[in-house]
């Protein structure tokens, strides 16, 4: 297996923003890095959280947030392509990836596509024709978690396209708290305030666990959203003083927040493998969680936390109330959780799984054909 540093790779992101998929990509620009390779990133967006940060690790951003049509995007990025051909280039962004794919065929490059979350909520973002499109286009597929892995091969996505890149964590930055905080238990949930990540029936947890264990249950959601005054107003109506929920918004650093907490929470319908979830772990925390997408592959029932249907809310106050109730068992279970991040999804690992991945990239036949970029989303 090949060295990273003799892998000449170009990244194709759709946004630079303060996201999961974000985040995993500066991971990765820094693992080939570290290993002499130099890589680039093209961004359709604009000036964004991510961007100084990997400037600073030595990578080139290239913003082609002035192409407008599809058409224009995809030239731009085809220009960019010709002028310096990399070996690979690899979209982060599902709804990026019929650009990425198609430049690559018409340029015969080998190209690399992200499938994130479940990919339900990918393909029906991106519409029929463009969800068939940036699932089939790119040569490869990787994914996040093995759901997703699924949901692509029972829409005929070749196994032989498929490949596992797992989410990471910096397990040095997200740790456990040195010792107990002193205070009521606080449940903590990290995301975007959307409907799918159901952060309504967070807030009902914490009123309903606050009159049934008739103590101070406190929970901070951390993200922004376009949900976020209609979960103040769900807490007000609920009776829950302000101390109660906590919305501090979207914030650079999670690791301290994460040490102040004793439980995460995450109530979503659909997840891929959520950073949140391992960082979480990473920290030391114990998980109660919705069985959805690749959550159960992280969280182990009884052992790292408790896994719940993603209907059964009172399923999840059962789960709650077990552990605030029993400090030595949030422990035990904060404990086993760290130890499987530390072992599966560590910043270590990622070397050789991209290796591994660029392999397999270079490894499948390409065949020139020019493919339409009409499928991707705009943005």
């Amino acid at each position: 297996m090949r060295n990273l540093s003799q892998f000449k790779i170009c990244f194709l992101a759709g946004t630079l923003g303060q996201g999961g998929a974000e985040r995993q990509l500066f991971h990765i620009l820094q693992a080939l890095r570290r290993s002499g390779a130099v890589p680039r990133v093209l961004c359709l967006g604009e000036d964004e959280f991510w961007e100084d940060r990997i400037q600073e690790l030595g990578v080139p951003v290239i913003r082609l947030s002035h192409a407008k049509s599809k058409l224009g995007r995809l030239l731009r990025i085809m220009m960019e392509l010709r002028q310096d051909p990399p070996l690979v280039i690899q979209s982060q962004h599902f709804y990026t990836n019929t650009y990425a794919g198609a430049a690559a065929r018409m340029l015969g490059l080998a190209s690399i596509g992200a499938l994130r979350s479940n990919g339900l909520m990918e393909l029906r973002d991106c519409g029929r024709m463009g969800g068939w499109l940036n699932l089939h286009t790119p040569r490869v597929m990787a994914a996040n978690s093995q759901a997703a892995l699924r949901y692509a091969a029972e829409r005929r996505v070749t196994t032989a396209r498929l490949f596992l890149l797992s989410n990471v964590v910096d397990t040095a930055s997200f740790s456990p708290a040195s010792g107990r905080h002193s205070g009521p238990v606080r449940l903590i949930s990290v995301g975007r305030l959307i409907q799918s990540k159901r952060f309504d029936r967070f807030v009902s947890l914490v009123a309903q666990l606050r009159l049934k264990l008739n103590c101070e249950v406190n929970g901070t959601i951390v993200g922004d959203g376009p949900l976020k005054d209609s979960l103040r107003a769900q807490a007000a109506t609920l009776g829950l003083p302000s101390s109660a929920i906590e919305l501090p918004g979207s914030l650079a650093d999670l690791s301290p927040v994460y040490r102040e907490a004793d439980v995460f929470v995450m109530t979503s319908e659909y997840e891929g493998t959520p950073n949140v979830v391992l960082e979480a772990m990473a920290s030391g925390l114990p998980v109660v969680a919705t069985n959805v997408g690749g959550v159960p592959e992280v969280v182990r029932h009884g052992e790292n936390g408790f896994l719940v249907e993603r209907d059964d809310e009172s399923g999840l106050v059962t789960a709650l109330e077990r552990l605030i109730q029993d400090p030595q068992l949030r422990s035990s279970m904060g404990q086993h959780g760290r130890a499987y991040v530390q072992a599966n999804h560590s910043l270590e690992r990622l070397p050789s799984r991209l290796s591994a991945l660029y392999e397999l990239a270079l490894s499948i036949p390409q065949v020139r054909a020019a493919v339409p970029a009409a499928g991707s989303r705009a943005g």
